[in-house]
C-alpha cells in the first residue's frame, strides 16, 4: 500500500497553547510553521489524510506531502536517507517491523506524550512501538490477517457434492491449515481462471507469512538464545506447505511477484477462492464500484496449525518524530491529530482495526447494529487480536533478516531448492547477518 511524506520546519516562534473543543489548538500555536512528513498511503489509507485541513485550520500550519509510494519503497527510502543522514522532514508513518531498523534517528516521545493523552491506546499495541522501554512510535491501526473466502463458492451445491465425494467432509470455511490445503487444490481443478488460495509472495510480506507458519506448524525463528532455528522441524513443514500448495497449481504461477496490491486485486476480481490479507481492504473488497466479488465474500480467523496455534503475523502502523525535527511539539501536535478518536473512528468504518480502548468498544458496539457479514468481520477481529496477535522479533535487524530470507523461499516455493537446502542457506546467512550487526 502506498505512502506520503510530511515535515516541520518552524519559521516563526510557538506561541502559547489554547485547545479547541476537538483536542487541537489554535490557529495562532503553529502561525508559520511548513510541515512535512512521510505517511503511508494507497487504498483505504488515503482517507485520512482528507482531514490535514483541519489541522491546518486549527493549528495555523501547513502540510506539504512530499513523497508517496508502497510501504516498502518508503522504508527503503527512510533508510537511506538516514544513512545519508538527508532528512528534511519530521514525522513519517512507520510500522511495528521497520521503526527498530532506524530508531537511532527517531525522538523518544515521553516527553511529549503525557499519560493522559496515551491511556486510551491498548496498551498490549502502543508496546509494539516501544524498544527497551522508550516509546518511538504511536499507534494509528493494528494489523492482523483474517482469511477472506468466497460464499458464492463454498455453499454452491454442486461444489459442495463434488468436494464431499473426493475428500469424505463437508465443504465449510477451514478450521486447519490441512483443510485449507484441501480446499485450495480443489478450487484450483474447478476453472481455469480460479486459483484456490495465493499469498504476497515477496519482501517482508513473505517472510512475515513465513514466520506465522513456522509458529503454526511448532517452530519459530529464534530461540530463547536468540540463535537462528527457522531451519528446524516448524520451519521446514511451513516451507513445504507452500511448496505443495504451489506445486498441486493451488496458487497463482506469478504468486512470488506479488504485494499486497496484486492479491487484494486478484481476490476482488474473482480469480481466488481464499487467501489471508489485511482487515483493511474489507471496505474495498466490499464495493461494488471496485470489486466483483461484494457482497459474495465472509471472513474466518486463520486455520489452526498442527501445533495448536492459529497463524497471527501482527503489525501496528503508526507516526513517528525523526530527531532532524526543527519543531517537534508541533511533529507531535500532528500525530495526536491524526491519532485522534474522530479520525480512528472514520479509519474503523473502512475496516481499520482501531487501536484506542474507547474506539473499538463503540466499533464493536456498532457492529452489532449492523448486518451478519459486519458483525462477523469485526468479531474475528476481536478474537484475532485477543488470542493470535504476535508481531515479528523487535529487532533493529528484521527487515535485513526478511531480505537475506524471502529469495530462498521464493526458490522453494518453485520448485529451485528443496526446503531443507533454501532454509540451510537462509539460517546461515541470518546468523552472519546478525552477528556483524549485534
Amino acid at each position: 500500500m502506498g505512502l506520503l511524506i510530511i515535515g516541520l520546519h518552524s519559521e516563526q516562534p510557538v506561541k502559547a497553547v489554547k485547545r479547541s473543543a476537538t483536542g487541537i489548538t489554535n490557529n495562532t500555536f503553529f502561525e508559520g510553521v511548513k510541515l512535512k512528513a512521510a505517511l503511508i498511503g494507497g487504498g483505504t489509507y488515503e482517507s485520512l489524510y482528507e482531514s490535514i485541513h483541519k489541522f491546518e485550520q486549527e493549528t495555523g500550519a501547513k502540510v506539504e506531502i512530499i513523497f508517496k509510494d508502497n510501504n516498502f519503497n518508503l522504508d527503503k527510502k527512510l533508510k537511506n536517507d538516514f544513512t545519508a543522514n538527508k532528512i528534511d522532514y519530521d514525522v513519517i508513518s512507520t510500522h511495528s517491523s521497520q521503526f527498530p531498523g532506524y530508531a537511532d534517528a527517531l525522538v523518544s516521545l515521553e516527553y511529549l506524550f503525557t499519560e493522559d493523552e496515551l491511556r486510551d491506546f491498548s496498551p498490549s499495541i502502543l508496546n509494539a512501538g516501544e524498544i527497551d522501554s522508550r516509546l518511538y512510535m504511536i499507534p494509528r491501526l493494528a494489523d492482523i490477517g483474517v482469511y477472506y473466502y468466497r460464499t458464492d463458492l463454498f455453499y454452491d451445491e454442486t461444489n459442495r457434492s463434488k468436494f464431499k465425494s473426493e475428500y469424505h467432509y463437508d465443504l465449510a470455511p477451514p478450521r486447519t491449515l490441512e483443510q485449507l490445503k484441501d480446499i485450495s487444490i480443489f478450487f484450483a481443478k474447478q476453472g481455469t481462471d480460479l486459483s484456490g488460495t495465493q499469498f504476497a509472495g515477496k519482501e517482508e510480506a513473505l517472510s512475515g507469512r513465513f514466520m506465522e507458519l513456522t509458529q503454526a506448524f511448532g517452530g519459530d525463528f529464534f530461540d530463547d538464545k536468540r540463535n537462528v532455528i527457522i531451519n528446524q522441524s516448524g520451519g521446514l513443514r511451513a516451507a513445504q506447505y507452500l511448496r505443495d500448495l504451489y506445486v498441486a497449481g493451488a496458487m497463482p504461477k506469478g504468486v512470488i511477484d506479488f504485494l499486497w496490491d496484486e492479491v487484494e486485486n486478484n481476490f476482488a476480481n474473482g480469480k481466488i477462492a481464499i487467501y489471508s490479507d489485511w482487515p483493511g481492504w474489507y471496505s474495498t473488497l466490499d464495493d461494488p464500484k471496485s470489486s466483483k466479488v461484494a457482497g459474495k465474500f465472509d471472513v474466518i480467523r486463520a486455520p489452526e496449525g498442527p501445533s495448536g496455534i492459529h497463524p497471527g503475523w501482527g503489525g501496528v502502523h503508526g507516526f513517528a518524530i525523526t530527531k532532524a525535527s526543527k519543531n517537534k511539539q508541533a511533529a507531535a501536535a500532528l500525530i495526536k491529530f491524526l491519532t485522534n478518536a474522530e479520525n480512528m473512528t472514520n479509519e474503523s468504518k473502512l475496516g481499520a482495526t482501531p487501536v484506542r480502548l474507547s474506539v473499538w468498544d463503540q466499533v464493536l458496539n456498532d457492529a452489532k447494529k449492523g448486518d451478519q457479514r459486519k458483525q462477523n468481520f469485526y468479531n474475528t477481529l476481536n478474537i484475532a487480536l485477543k488470542e493470535d496477535f504476535r508481531t515479528p522479533p523487535p529487532i533493529k535487524q528484521w527487515i535485513p533478516l526478511s531480505n537475506i530470507l524471502y529469495p530462498y523461499l521464493q526458490k522453494i516455493i518453485i520448485g529451485d531448492m528443496s526446503p531443507k537446502e533454501g532454509l540451510d542457506a537462509a539460517a546461515k546467512g541470518i546468523t552472519e547477518m546478525m552477528n556483524q550487526t549485534k
